[in-house]
C-alpha cells in the first residue's frame, strides 16, 4: 500500500465518529508503563491516540505522531476530555527531526511497518532512546494470520509482509538489552476492530547505559 493509499485508509477509519480501537491504553503498554519513572515519551504511529493521553494522565511528556489528520483530531480531543496535553504531529518516520537520545521510552503498540522499512524505521527509533530508555512493543506476530482468516474482527494486517517475527524484532533492536520477547496468543477487545483471539509479538527492552 502506498503512503497515499494509507494515509486514506487510516483518515476514512478515523473520520468515524467512534474510536476505532476505543479510549482505554492497550493492556500490555499499561503494564509497563507502571514499572518506569516518567519522563519524555515518543508513539509512533499512534492513532487515535489512546496511549499518547493514558501515558499523559500518568505524568510523561508526551510526543506522537501519525500521518492521519483524522487520527490526530482524535486524539487531541481525548486529550481535552482527559485534562492532559499531548504534543501530536502529523508525519511519518521519515520526517521526524528529534535529536538522538531525546526520549526516555518509545512505545510501539501495533504500529506495522512494511518489511522492505520496517528495520531502518525501528533502527531510528530505537536511536532515539537515551541510555537507559526504554523500548516497549506489542504487534501481530507472523503466526497471526490464520486467527485473522477464522475471525477477521481481531484485525491486523492482511499482508504478510507487515506482520512481524520475534526473531526480527530482536534483530531491528539489537543493540537494545532484552528484558522480554515473546509470540503470545491474547485475547483482544479494543474497540471495534480488534475483537477476538489473535497472536501477537511482546517486546520490551532498554538501551544500555
Amino acid at each position: 500500500m502506498s503512503d497515499a493509499k494509507a494515509r486514506e485508509f487510516w483518515d476514512q477509519r478515523y473520520g468515524q465518529a467512534e474510536y476505532a480501537f476505543g479510549e482505554e491504553p492497550n493492556g500490555y503498554l499499561r503494564a509497563r508503563l507502571q514499572g518506569l519513572k516518567p519522563g519524555r515519551i515518543l508513539f509512533p504511529a499512534e492513532g487515535e491516540g489512546r496511549n499518547a493521553v493514558y501515558a499523559a494522565t500518568l505524568g510523561w511528556e508526551v510526543h506522537a505522531f501519525d500521518i492521519s489528520a483524522e487520527g490526530k483530531a482524535k486524539a487531541d480531543r481525548l486529550a481535552m476530555k482527559r485534562g492532559v496535553r499531548i504534543d501530536y504531529r502529523v508525519c511519518s518516520v521519515d520526517d521526524l527531526s528529534f535529536p538522538p537520545g531525546h526520549f526516555d521510552a518509545v512505545a510501539l503498540v501495533y504500529a506495522h511497518f512494511h518489511r522492505q522499512v520496517r528495520r531502518d524505521r525501528h533502527r531510528r527509533l530505537a536511536d532515539l532512546l537515551k541510555p537507559g530508555g526504554h523500548l516497549i512493543l506489542e504487534a501481530f506476530s507472523s503466526e497471526h494470520l490464520p486467527y485473522r482468516t477464522a475471525d477477521e474482527r481481531v484485525g491486523g494486517p492482511a499482508d504478510a509482509e507487515m506482520l512481524y517475527s520475534k526473531e526480527e524484532i530482536e534483530a531491528d533492536f539489537e543493540k537494545l538489552r532484552v528484558v522480554e520477547s515473546v509470540v503470545t496468543v491474547i485475547e483482544l477487545n479494543e474497540g471495534l476492530y480488534h475483537v477476538g483471539t489473535g497472536s501477537v509479538v511482546r517486546f520490551f527492552a532498554e538501551r544500555p547505559l
